[in-house]
């Protein structure tokens, strides 16, 4: 295995990982889809921070290793098999489907399969480093915990409880593994993880925004319906048209300045205790609800796409279902709040337009759920291209700075690239 270095960027091998995310983001959608209730949405963000959690492991290791060198391709190869079967298993992850393996013991023993080859090769760079093996032993921690916990929801409740009560046992539990998880990065502060590269972290939770951006757009494609001969309509393509509206909204909303200014900011942090500290908050943990906004809106917009394909819906649609409602407008809105923690955690302050967008996003809820599905569409892509129009006239200063910053770093980076190239290749 060789180490990383402090440039380092996102290989190949770490983009293949990814596509496994690609598919796993899609089934949770699927599979919530086709349960809309509190308890589906739930069960949802429960899978969301999971997939987010062991995302992140893979994301980790690319920090301080290259993973396209050695035999770590090969274990990757192996690790992103587990994960694929344990993508495979989240329609059966809290509940057993008669007549094939018991999926939530799979589950469970793919998602343990994937963190602890993660936490062995963390293991395996630190065996030399005294101080770096203490940190080594708060990882493995919560992956055994976690995963007993997971292991309990799914063999324990229903010896225990009849009904409702089972069900709620099992959540209890789950949640129990997630704050294991997500806990213990935030009680050792100062204890994290030394960020090597940040130019790879930030790169790489940009990726994963693009991969979940990339689930809206299956969504406004897979919708409608049309693998199924489903007619191609004028309302159809509104509604795509808006659509691709609010996700490059979205987009936007990130990419154009903020994604810019956070890794420029990660960069400039030279203490490693700081540094490892801004990547825990500002990456790890704000980027997962910017990433479950996503997932959300486009659970919401294929739920709406697939009414307006139905040749007997009226010219405007129907009205949205309360579910696909929540998850339209709520998501998109997760997403926004999101935006705003990471401003006032990197920058310092609040983006005042983020903050109007959310509440304006909140008092259209009500105004969007006595409109057709059309004209709710249309306001959510009118609320989200005001943000970004009053956004960027807001940014002006700060976005001007980061841009030429970012536009000098890629232009010294591409003339090294071309100079070394002359003389060796």
């Amino acid at each position: 295995m060789r180490p990383s270095a402090p440039g380092s960027r996102a290989t190949r091998l770490e983009l293949f990982y990814d596509l496994v995310f690609v598919f796993a983001f899609l089934n949770v959608t699927t599979v919530t889809a086709g349960n809309p209730t509190v308890r589906g949405l739930t069960q949802c963000l429960i899978l969301l921070a999971l997939l987010w959690w062991a995302w992140t492991g893979f994301a980790a290791l690319g920090n301080v290793i290259r993973t396209d060198q050695g035999v770590v391709p090969l274990v990757g190869f192996a690790t992103a098999a587990a994960a694929f079967v344990f993508v495979l298993a989240l329609p059966q992850a809290f509940l057993d489907r008669p007549g094939g393996m018991p999926g939530p013991l799979v589950f469970v023993t793919c998602y343990f399969l994937v963190r602890a080859s993660q936490v062995a090769i963390f293991g395996w760079l630190v065996r030399h480093d005294r101080d770096l093996r203490r940190r080594f032993l708060l990882l493995v921690v919560p992956v055994v915990v976690a995963t007993a916990l997971i292991v309990t929801a799914a063999l324990v409740p229903q010896r225990l409880f009849d009904g409702p009560a089972e069900g709620l046992a099992r959540l209890a539990l789950w949640l129990a593994a997630l704050a294991v998880e997500y806990g213990v990065g935030l009680a050792l502060r100062g204890t994290g993880w030394p960020v090597l590269s940040a130019g790879h972290w930030a790169e790489r939770h940009g990726l994963i925004v693009l991969v979940a951006l990339g689930e809206s757009i299956l969504g406004l494609g897979l919708g409608p319906g049309f693998v199924a001969g489903l007619p191609l309509s004028w309302p159809i393509i509104v509604a795509a048209v808006l659509g691709i509206a609010v996700v490059a909204a979205l987009w936007w909303a990130y990419f154009d300045t903020l994604a810019l200014a956070l890794e420029q900011t990660l960069h400039r942090t030279r203490d490693r205790a700081a540094r490892a500290a801004l990547a825990r908050d500002a990456y790890t943990y704000l980027h997962l609800p910017l990433v479950a906004g996503i997932i959300l809106f486009a659970l919401g917009l294929k739920g709406l796409l697939d009414e307006g394909a139905d040749p007997s819906t009226p010219r405007w649609g129907v009205r949205l279902p309360g579910f696909d409602l929540l998850a339209l407008y709520g998501g998109v809105g997760l997403y926004l709040v999101a935006l705003v923690a990471l401003g006032r955690r990197v920058l310092g302050a609040f983006r005042w337009p983020s903050v109007a967008a959310v509440l304006l996003l909140a008092a259209a809820v009500p105004v969007g759920a006595r409109l057709p599905e059309l004209i709710a569409l249309g306001l959510l892509a009118a609320v989200t291209v005001a943000l970004i129009a009053a956004q960027t006239v807001a940014d002006a200063p700060l976005r001007g700075r980061v841009r030429q910053v970012a536009l000098e770093e890629q232009l010294a980076v591409e003339a090294e690239q071309t100079r070394w190239r002359r003389r060796h290749l």
